[in-house]
């Protein structure tokens, strides 16, 4: 089975990182992953994106054409890949940074991402409280597999601060934050 997921916000909101990390967690848990990544020429402030695919058979072929999965963590990213989740996938929108959601047929989690990480104490860790969101949705990782690579592939120092940003999404009561799509959302 191939599973597709795609991390896409601005540059400095670390799409990119999560999406290695999630490649290489499930590489530690014995799946086929490959990971790759888009940005623009701006170091912050651009488009940013990481694929990653996941596996039980080797990957042929790299890239994300449909994500199962798509984390949305700036307004941005919904207006450029939204549209390219399958019908029956799974968008989880920064609530901060998200606030117009499309109709759509895929099951959409607004999800604090960036107040939980100020709350962690450092913004820039939002993308490891989606990583976590995104194994609990998903199921394509073990909690533990993903935070043994969040602790291998974290910037020196960082590793604790991004164990605690993994923990808070991983322990969210997502349900209060699943909205009916069918609508739309507009904030």
């Amino acid at each position: 089975m191939r599973t597709e997921i795609r991390f896409a916000g601005i540059g400095g909101q670390g799409s990119v990182l999560a999406s290695s990390i999630l490649a290489e967690a499930a590489g530690m848990a014995g799946s086929e992953a490959v990971q790759t990544q888009f940005y623009e020429a701006a170091i912050r402030g651009g488009a940013a994106a990481g694929d990653t695919v996941i596996g039980d058979e080797p990957i042929s072929f790299p890239w994300v054409l449909n994500p199962d999965y798509l984390v949305a963590q700036h307004q941005g990213a919904v207006r450029a890949h939204f549209d390219l989740v399958k019908p029956d996938g799974v968008v989880i929108a920064d609530l901060m940074y998200v606030t117009e959601i499309p109709e759509t047929t895929a099951t959409v989690y607004h999800v604090p991402l960036t107040e939980i990480a100020d709350g962690v104490g450092i913004r820039r860790v939002a993308n490891m409280v989606a990583l976590a969101v995104l194994a609990k949705v998903s199921g394509v990782i073990e909690y533990e597999q993903l935070e043994h690579a969040v602790l291998a592939k974290s910037p020196f120092g960082s590793g604790p601060t991004n164990q605690l940003a993994l923990r808070q999404g991983f322990d969210l009561d997502l349900e209060q934050h699943r909205v009916a799509t069918t609508a739309g959302v507009s904030a």
